[in-house]
């Protein structure tokens, strides 16, 4: 009987007690059912949550639509939106007093949340800093590596922030490729989007002139400590300006901490030779010598045209003289005064053959009927009257006209619009031609630098020096005094030429020049001599003159 519950007849009627053997035997069908269920209900989530990110509409608030993209993009563990932290300085205590035993404990548990409190620093999270007044994110810090799966969730949500000014990627890890995901993100977001800060970012390619593109709408960038040399340093140059093409948004650029050496500044000068629009340019902590820094120097005077800027020039004055003689109300002088003399005949009046006297038709009684056909020896007698020897095919408006349509000429940034300005009221017309009265264009229109005033001295054409840039930064290069003269005898000529314009808006040249830590004596005489004409040009360093002057009187 003892064998009895094992046999096969009986052994189903046995288990109710709860043997462990039937008891298992429960357990693996209720497992297979559980995960039955959890295979028919988990799938069609996981299923909808790659197609959700496109369905999502953001809000435009960073928390909420970042965590909720990646979630529905399947990352599990993703860094959080977190407010920059601002410094925050806690009085010392007095060296002088013991610590109690109190306070060393009380030191003991603030090193350990000060030690927490460091490690959460270093955790991958997105830093924003708000408005004050709206919370709007205004400005982003990312310091951890960004992956494409990332920039694509950021292309949804940066976007709908409309407050966006700036971003900052500091050694995230950047790829050539990703900076090209990168760079057509940009134009997606707010058009407040103002600065892009990409330091710690070396790549191979040196790409970082896309970001300088014509397009582009970024008006400072920051690319320090990327590793760039010579060779991004001249596609950094072509990007700022070439024979045909100039970037003029962009306000301030730092080169800052690479190594960019003589040949790298070479490029970069020659790309500040066309180029109107940058104010601010950093190159300290590089490489550059004597020779790179004399390129520099040259481009803030006066310096001579190459033979293929010269051509450019005079095909560009062609091309402007021909617009303007197609839209000039002088191109149909001669068939106005046609149309004038035969009205004049049929109505008994005697009409001047010679075009060149249609001046005498103002002094004459002419009808009524003829009174509308003024106009053209209106513009004949004011040209004549403003200019001597040109032609009247030029159609050239006087003087007074050119300095009005030269102030017309407006750049993009709005804090530039008053120096380009005065970039064609401050040049005097000592040496003008006939060419240089084709200078005159439409007002909305952005003048090509080689279209500015020159100068002609034994046969060669002299440009004015880039008097738009206002700081140059060669802290802590390789210059000595060789260099320290170029800049001196440019220095010495913007000092001079902005004399006379002290009163007006136009560009003045430099306001700050930093050449501390090179290779020559801070005590030589020309860097003692730089230091006491750029003093009143710093407004800075003129204002801190001023305060101390009145604080303390002599």
């Amino acid at each position: 009987m003892s064998n009895e519950p094992n046999a096969p007849g009986t052994s189903p009627r046995t288990p109710r007690p709860g043997t462990q053997k039937s008891s298992g035997a429960v357990t693996k069908k209720g497992d297979r059912g559980a995960k039955e269920k959890t295979a028919t209900a988990l799938p069609p989530v996981g299923e909808e949550e790659p197609k959700n990110p496109e369905e999502y509409q953001c809000t435009g608030i960073l928390e909420i639509d970042f965590t909720e993209l990646c979630t529905r993009s399947g990352y599990r563990d993703f860094p959080k939106v977190v407010t920059r932290p601002r410094p925050t300085f806690v009085p010392s205590a007095s060296m002088s007093e013991k610590p109690t035993q109190d306070d060393q404990q009380l030191s003991a548990s603030c090193s350990l949340n000060s030690l927490e409190s460091k490690y959460s620093f270093y955790r991958p999270t997105i830093q924003v800093e708000l408005e004050q007044e709206d919370k709007a994110v205004k400005e982003i810090y990312i310091r951890w590596k960004v992956e494409d799966r990332i920039l694509g969730i950021f292309s949804k949500c940066l976007p709908s922030l409309s407050q966006l000014q700036a971003i900052n990627l500091w050694n995230v890890g950047l790829t050539d490729e990703t900076l090209t995901t990168f760079i057509t993100l940009l134009p997606l977001c707010s058009s407040t989007l103002r600065k892009v800060s990409l330091e710690g970012n070396p790549l191979p390619e040196q790409s970082y002139h896309k970001l300088v593109a014509l397009e582009s709408t970024i008006f400072h960038l920051s690319l320090r400590n990327n590793n760039i040399d010579d060779r991004g340093a001249q596609l950094l140059g072509q990007a700022l300006s070439t024979l045909h093409s100039c970037n003029r948004t962009l306000v301030s650029l730092n080169l800052a901490f690479n190594h960019i050496g003589d040949q790298g500044a070479g490029y970069i000068a020659d790309g500040l030779r066309l180029n109107r629009s940058l104010l601010w340019l950093s190159l300290s902590h590089n490489r550059i010598q004597d020779k790179g820094a004399l390129k520099l120097a040259e481009v803030l005077r006066p310096f001579e045209l190459t033979h293929t800027e010269v051509v450019e020039r005079r095909r560009l004055l062609l091309v402007k003289g021909s617009q303007e003689r197609l839209h000039s109300p002088s191109t149909s002088r001669h068939v106005d005064s046609k149309m004038d003399r035969e009205k004049s005949q049929m109505v008994g009046i005697s009409s001047v053959a010679s075009v060149d006297k249609q001046e005498k038709m103002q002094t004459m009684k002419t009808p009524k009927g003829l009174s509308k056909k003024k106009k053209p020896g209106e513009v004949i007698k004011k040209e004549e009257k403003s200019g001597s020897g040109q032609s009247p095919t030029q159609g050239t408006p006087k003087k007074e006209d050119t300095t009005k349509f030269s102030k017309g000429k407006a750049t993009i940034p709005e804090q530039k619009m008053s120096k380009v300005k005065g970039m064609k009221i401050g040049s005097k017309e000592k040496h003008s031609s006939l060419l240089e009265s084709e200078l005159v264009g439409e007002a909305t229109e952005m003048v090509n630098p080689l279209l500015e005033p020159v100068e002609h001295h034994d046969g060669k054409v002299f440009m004015p020096g880039n008097k738009v840039l206002l700081h140059l930064n060669l802290f802590r290069n390789r210059i000595t005094e060789v260099g320290l003269d170029g800049f001196l005898t440019a220095v010495q000529y913007q000092v001079q030429v902005s004399k006379p314009k002290a009163s007006s808006k136009g560009p003045m040249g430099l306001l700050s020049l930093s050449l501390a830590k090179n290779c020559f004596d801070p005590q030589c005489p020309a860097y003692t001599m730089i230091q006491e004409l750029m003093l009143p040009r710093d407004p800075v360093k003129a204002k801190l003159r001023e305060e101390e002057a009145t604080a303390f009187p002599t």
